[in-house]
């Protein structure tokens, strides 16, 4: 039988905390950096649940600023959304761009950013 772990849920309450930094803290959280049995290709059994989203910070001008795009593959159908809207309609949507832009760009990304849930 092999040596199984049990499922480590970490809760996070995103309450008056700044954008980028707790993108990063869950991100090596998700990444198993914080145990001390870290390997680069090993998923660990981290479960990190963000609450009171809404209340997070964003510092600067970036809610007028800040721009995000996607493209739907047509020619000439490219789209920006400001920060402000995605914000309102959903904001755990910009804490997930954030954390999974931090994540490595490997096969483990898509995995990692299932284990990132919301309350």
């Amino acid at each position: 039988m092999k040596n199984e772990t049990k499922k480590e849920v970490i809760r996070i309450d995103a309450e008056d905390k700044i954008l980028g930094r707790l993108a990063t803290e869950i991100a090596l959280v998700l990444q198993g950096k914080n145990n001390p049995d870290y390997a680069p290709n090993k998923e660990p059994n981290n479960v990190v649940i963000v609450s009171n989203v809404k209340k997070i910070k964003i510092t600067g001008n970036k809610l007028e600023n800040k721009t995000y795009f996607s493209h739907s593959g047509y020619i000439g159908n490219d789209k920006y959304t400001p920060m402000s809207k995605i914000f309102e309609k959903n904001p755990e949507d910009i804490l997930r761009y954030a954390v999974n832009g931090m994540l490595p760009k490997n096969r483990l990304r898509a995995r990692h950013m299932k284990r990132l849930k919301f309350d």
